[in-house]
């Protein structure tokens, strides 16, 4: 293990995250595992989907 890592470990016992922070990141984690359940259940909607058609050149770039 990195003597980085160590260091960033000592740091983060010595002053922890607030309640808040912790709330926080729990409170996406749950949003996130929401979203990843609805989307296995319902499947991914077809118009989020990318269609690629061809190349498409970006303008005023040389040919």
């Amino acid at each position: 293990m990195n003597l980085l890592w160590l260091l960033r470990m000592k740091r983060w016992v010595q002053n922890p995250p607030s309640a808040g922070r912790v709330k926080l990141v729990l409170a996406v984690l749950a949003c996130v595992f929401v979203l990843y359940g609805i989307e296995l259940m319902f499947g991914w909607p077809e118009w989020l989907t990318p269609e690629f058609g061809g190349r498409r050149r970006m303008p005023g770039m040389a040919q």
